[in-house]
């Protein structure tokens, strides 16, 4: 089926320009001057609104079993709920724990999936365990799987910590193979001393998560995760959800050196605070808990990471999409804020959130863009096919209504949970029309796609790697 898509201003990787895209099939077929493409096939009105890439979503945990409960959307409610915000790739986290195999984590999490997308995936690998054969299964699973990166954690010790000289012999073998290492970088015993103190001191409310894991922790296993990808021969090294000032010194400090070092944000740093989220009243609070914590607005953490976007010392935001509900999950933490699960649900708001940027001033159309697609795809090895309106890519395709506005709640997100950690924001713009590979699948608020039709996505090696 061809559907042309007329009237619309592109956003590509140079900035905003007018054209009408033809789609044929599940690709893009061509790009034309507007009023030179062909008659013919089915029209869609795009007169007004921005033609962008799907957006891709490169930090997803859908089911994930944490905290003693797990992530309350599934693969169907979570990729759905993206699919309705503009997003139309996930790459979501398999997980190996501590006594497992590898292939059979990565099992698992297929198993979970297939069948249930709405919207095309891909996945990361987590090392809960690295040994000699964890490590002779990264090997494989980059040349076989379609799997190039691997998620190692300088933080919760006795759930998925690896000491220094485990991340170490992982970042040896990714550099030999090509691949990533994503790195949650908390210095997570340092906190465990925190946490008892505090609890000890009979400090129990939501607020101690953010007071407990300070940015100071954060950067120095930000600045430990650099040193070590250095003794491993520049290793390519992606620190994610980076939350902190101090934090993203150490990032900037190794890529003004060329170093392969590559950092990640997500929406809840950019706008959330400590005091006004995780010191809501009571145990509202809990809403808003997740690792890396927000943190205090009378730092400057906010515009430091709007300006690390403008810079490209991020590269990316993603979500780090873990929601919980309050009743049953977040509520096991109730007189003890360490059990709380840690996790915010925004999978479906990514894009409208980044776009907020655009209209106070803080990013460019074509940062916009590059943010929550095109980068993603090329940082993840999904480039071309994913992320940008190019011919010969998958036609993932948002058509963005810059005059619409979209209010967030509960009472109309389609994710899984009881609650918004953005309820009652407001956005200027709206997601009007979601294609994915040449299947609209949502239309003016009317969801029409299908779990199932999402595809498992392989990957390649990073298009930044030196």
């Amino acid at each position: 089926m061809s559907i042309l898509i007329k009237g619309g201003t592109v956003i590509g990787p140079t900035g905003p320009y007018a054209a009408d895209v033809l789609v044929d099939g599940e690709t893009i077929a061509a790009i034309f001057a507007p009023g030179q493409a062909p008659d013919g096939p089915e029209v869609i009105d795009a007169t007004g609104k921005y033609v962008i890439p799907g957006g891709v979503d490169a930090h997803t945990h859908m089911q994930l079993p944490f905290g003693g409960t797990a992530a309350s959307d599934t693969f169907d409610t979570g990729t759905k709920a993206a699919a309705i915000g503009g997003t139309t790739t996930i790459i979501d986290f398999a997980v190996q724990r501590y006594g497992e195999v590898v292939p059979d984590g990565l099992a698992a999490w297929h198993a979970k999936a297939d069948g249930n997308c709405h919207i095309d995936y891909g996945f990361h690998m987590i090392l809960g365990g690295v040994d000699d054969d964890a490590l002779k299964a990264m090997d494989q699973l980059v040349g076989t799987e379609g799997i190039t990166s691997f998620k190692l954690f300088m933080a919760y010790p006795g759930v998925f910590y690896s000491d220094d000289g485990q991340i170490l012999r992982a970042m040896q073998k990714a550099r030999d193979n090509g691949a990533m290492i994503m790195m949650h970088a908390e210095n997570g015993p340092a906190i465990d001393v925190l946490v008892k103190q505090a609890l000890e001191r009979g400090e129990t409310d939501p607020i101690n998560h953010g007071l407990t894991r300070p940015q100071e922790l954060e950067a120095e296993a930000t600045s430990r995760a650099i040193w070590l990808a250095s003794v491993a021969a520049d290793c390519p090294l992606y620190i994610v959800h980076l939350s902190a000032s101090k934090a993203l010194e150490q990032v900037k400090a190794a890529r003004d050196l060329g170093r392969n070092v590559f950092a990640e944000t997500c929406p809840q740093y950019l706008y959330l605070t400590l005091e006004d989220q995780l010191g809501a009243p009571g145990f509202e609070g809990a809403k808003w808990v997740c690792s890396t914590p927000l943190r205090s607005k009378h730092e400057t953490h906010r515009a430091d990471l709007w300006q690390g976007l403008r810079t490209n010392d991020l590269s990316v935001v993603s979500t780090d999409h873990c929601p919980f509900c309050m009743k049953d999950q977040k509520e096991l933490g109730l007189g003890d804020f360490s059990k709380i699960p840690n996790g915010i649900g925004s999978v479906e708001h990514r894009v409208d959130l980044l776009y907020q940027g655009v209209v106070d001033g803080k990013l460019s159309l074509a940062r916009w863009v590059e943010t929550i697609a095109t980068t993603p795809a090329r940082m993840f090895g999904m480039y071309p096919r994913k992320g940008i309106i190019a011919p010969g890519s998958d036609a993932d395709i948002v058509l963005y209504d810059p005059n619409g506005r979209t209010r967030i709640s509960v009472e109309t997100h389609h994710m899984n949970m009881d609650h918004s950690a953005w309820e009652g924001w407001e956005i200027d713009g709206k997601v009007d029309t979601v294609l994915s590979r040449g299947e609209v699948i949502s239309r003016g608020g009317e969801y029409t796609g299908r779990a199932g039709r999402g595809k498992y996505v392989p990957r390649s090696l990073s298009d930044y790697l030196m």
